[in-house]
């Protein structure tokens, strides 16, 4: 950056090269601190709230009634979201531990989907619209699979596997158009991804009621997947099976996580998803076909999309709904925190899983209201979320290189080393 632009504009390069150079570690350690900023902004932002409300008893201070107490309120959000486990009688198989996992299975699949994308230098906001697209694709799947498939355990074995492959075709394909109009039309794919949500909402909806509405259900739904098709529970370890959550799925989302991470590091595919996104110049030069890479990574991820709407009817509803909830959009915030590190995105899955089901043990417990509970769960993501956010925004856009010449053999050259080759231009 010249001279010119200002001492202000200095600082923030040299900030963002700082956090680009951050080692795994660092990058921890400050997300841990912005955890603890947060904690400390959304704890006085309680307190203060709290002088606005009505309360038959609180803290008096100076004439004024705080209803609202802090440590009550984190308590709650991030224990209560484990079950209460310091208070007697917990159980490690708890309601609130299986409504944290639940949605911990759901958005790792979402956070994979949008950091292979990521990876591939893509912007896939369309997750939440594959995610709707592959679950109805196994809803209707497993519905029409059941009446010819024997039920039962054999049931199970099969009609549990195709559910999914239905969903990760399903929200495939639909991933594959935004990339097919990137690579051939050079159509933005953060435009078509939007876009396409909501055309997935009412090509669904019109679906849904032209052909495949519940009769026997005034809610607009699809008929119920049989009981023995949903996933399984782990038998007298696992989670009952009202809870709505299955280690099983759990296992699967974890095993896909490291096999996606394996994919990443060890594959020629992935060695060439990784180079297309970081140098597309260089991949090119290397002989990687861009648009069939752009369409490839797409369709990968608009698959683990849909998986995600597979397990969100195979796990916890048993049939797809209208409304269908924003795992996808979530899966966004997932992979930013996660740095679009597969095996960082259980750990980003497993944060947010707290605040969902914590927010739901507030609700319960204090009377504080919805809205500053959201208000609160949104300060700790965008704390946690921005440093990444920005060290993502610098890679993109600062080229951190050394300073110093470099010779061929890996080392530093000599100061009074030039890079012109001292033979002459003649010789080479």
């Amino acid at each position: 950056m010249n001279s010119g632009s200002g001492p202000m504009p200095d600082r923030i390069r040299r900030l963002l090269e700082r956090l680009i150079q951050a080692s795994v570690m660092e990058r921890i350690a400050i997300s841990v601190a912005a955890l603890f900023a947060a904690v400390l902004v959304g704890g006085v932002l309680v307190f203060i709230s709290g002088s606005f409300a009505s309360c038959r008893s609180g803290l008096d201070v100076a004439g004024t009634t705080f209803c609202y107490n802090p440590m009550q309120v984190y308590y709650e959000l991030f224990l209560g979201a484990l079950g209460h486990p310091l208070e007697g009688g917990w159980s490690l198989t708890n309601y609130n531990l299986a409504t944290t996992l639940q949605q911990t299975t759901l958005l790792i699949f979402a956070g994979l989907s949008v950091a292979v994308a990521f990876r591939a230098g893509l912007l896939n906001i369309g997750t939440q619209g594959q995610l709707v697209v592959g679950g109805l694709a196994t809803a209707v799947t497993v519905v029409f699979a059941a009446s010819i498939i024997p039920s039962g355990f054999v049931g199970t074995v099969v009609l549990i596997p195709i559910g999914v492959l239905a969903g990760a075709i399903g929200g495939g394909l639909y991933g594959a158009i935004p990339g097919v109009l990137k690579a051939y039309a050079d159509a933005n794919e953060v435009i078509t991804t939007i876009m396409l949500n909501f055309i997935a909402v009412g090509i669904t909806s019109t679906l849904l009621s032209w052909q495949f509405q519940d009769p026997e259900s005034n809610n607009p739904r699809t008929e119920p997947i049989p009981e023995y098709a949903e996933i399984p529970t782990v038998p007298y370890i696992g989670f009952s099976g009202g809870m709505d959550f299955s280690l099983l799925a759990l296992g699967f989302a974890i095993a896909l996580m490291i096999g996606i991470a394996w994919l990443f590091a060890r594959t020629s595919f992935g060695y060439e998803l990784r180079t297309s996104g970081i140098q597309p110049a260089a991949a090119a030069y290397g002989g990687v076909n861009e648009k069939r890479m752009t369409v490839a990574s797409m369709t990968l991820s608009g698959a683990l999309g849909g998986i995600a709407g597979a397990f969100w009817v195979l796990m916890v509803h048993g049939s797809w709904l209208e409304n269908v909830p924003s795992i996808g959009f979530d899966g966004i915030a997932v992979s930013v925190l996660a740095g679009n590190n597969p095996l960082g995105v259980g750990a980003a899955a497993f944060l947010f899983g707290i605040l969902e089901s914590g927010s739901n043990s507030i609700g319960t417990a204090t009377d504080v209201p919805p809205e500053l509970v959201g208000i609160l769960t949104g300060l700790i993501i965008l704390f946690v979320a921005m440093p990444e956010f920005f060290r993502m925004i610098g890679t993109r856009y600062i080229d951190v290189r050394p300073t110093e010449p470099a010779r061929t053999d890996g080392g530093r050259a000599p100061a009074d080393e030039t890079t012109e080759d001292p033979r002459g231009a003649d010789d080479a």
